[in-house]
């Protein structure tokens, strides 16, 4: 059995702050936008209003995870790749 403590989660909080207030808010876009995407068999009016509402929940809980990352760049690099895969997929699937 190991007796080494695991790493604490370094206190970077204005890098992961920025993180996850900025990609945080575009990745909060482009899932709501999926969505929409994704049910577009729903009527329009229900659509938009539910992405509209939930854009602020899925920010807040990005928001508020973004502390447990290791470290900033952690933070910044995850919620990049996240961005990329929530906008890439609607774009590479036109490709198809």
């Amino acid at each position: 059995m190991s007796t080494t403590k695991p790493k604490a989660i370094a206190p970077d909080w204005l890098s992961k702050t920025l993180a996850g207030t900025l990609l945080g808010f575009t990745l909060a876009i482009g899932c709501t936008g999926l969505f929409s995407w994704l049910a577009s068999d729903m009527a329009l009016s229900i659509r938009g209003q539910l992405a509209m509402w939930m854009t602020a929940p899925i920010w807040m809980g990005i928001l508020s995870g973004v502390y447990f990352f290791r470290s900033g760049k952690r933070a910044w690099a995850w919620l990049a790749v996240a961005n990329l895969l929530v906008f890439g997929l609607p774009a590479v699937s036109r490709l198809i």
